[in-house]
């Protein structure tokens, strides 16, 4: 069975995102896969998806290599992010299902539960469904793809302190969800702005200098999982 290069692609941003390829290191087709028990075709088209989206460079001597991000690069993602998910919050109102809402609702009533109970272990993983079905909901699959590279890209690059006030958070997403679900455009965008605005203050540079460098966690080489890997 051919594993198709957007299997291949996932598996290996989610490594460079986890730290398992330091930054600048090589990243060769034969090497990788080995590691995932795959050819070099998808590997190769691989490369190419994840260099249009800036997680690999090509350099002449050296191929493929793990991106070098500078500060000023991390902080237009911040930026970008704070301009985008308004947007989208925005365009979710104009053109959000029920089935859309049925599903910001779930997450917003397990976010609020986890939060009360002071489960915080969950509520990333929550916050990241949440508004990534909020992203869903614009309406706009470039918007959407937008976004979901702009969450990898910082997930890579920052690391998140935990909210001290999560309840005030959760209360934030079920506000945007109210406005949604009115329809109200300009509801919508401006809690999503105060919203992101808040979060980017517990966002701290992985990477804040060269030589100062957060460690990472690496794991074992692994094969990879077609039916368990996101797209």
């Amino acid at each position: 069975m051919r594993i198709p290069a957007h299997s291949v692609c996932t598996a290996i941003r989610d490594d460079i995102v986890a730290g398992v390829y330091e930054r600048g290191s090589r990243l060769t087709e034969e090497l990788l896969a080995r590691r995932y028990g795959v050819s070099r075709v998808p590997v190769r088209e691989a490369l190419r998806t994840l260099e249009a989206e800036g997680f690999v460079v090509t350099r002449r001597h050296a191929g493929a290599c793990v991106a070098e991000p500078t500060e000023e690069e991390a902080a237009d993602l911040l930026e970008m992010r704070m301009l985008l998910e308004p947007l989208g919050a925005a365009r979710a109102a104009q053109r959000r299902t029920e089935a859309h809402l049925k599903v910001l609702r779930g997450l917003v009533r397990l976010g609020q539960e986890r939060a009360r109970r002071g489960h915080s272990e969950d509520l990333r993983s929550l916050g990241g469904w949440f508004h990534e079905t909020l992203a869903q909901a614009s309406g706009s699959p470039a918007l959407t793809s937008m976004l979901t590279q702009l969450r990898h890209k910082i997930a890579w690059m920052y690391a998140v302190e935990a909210s001290a006030h999560p309840a005030e958070s959760w209360a934030e997403h079920g506000g945007i969800v109210d406005a949604v679900a009115r329809g109200d455009s300009e509801r919508a965008r401006s809690i999503t702005a105060l919203h992101t605005e808040r979060a980017a203050t517990t966002h701290r540079l992985r990477f804040p200098g060269r030589g100062d460098r957060v460690e990472r966690v690496r794991t074992s080489q692994h094969p990879v999982n077609v039916t368990g890997l996101r797209h």
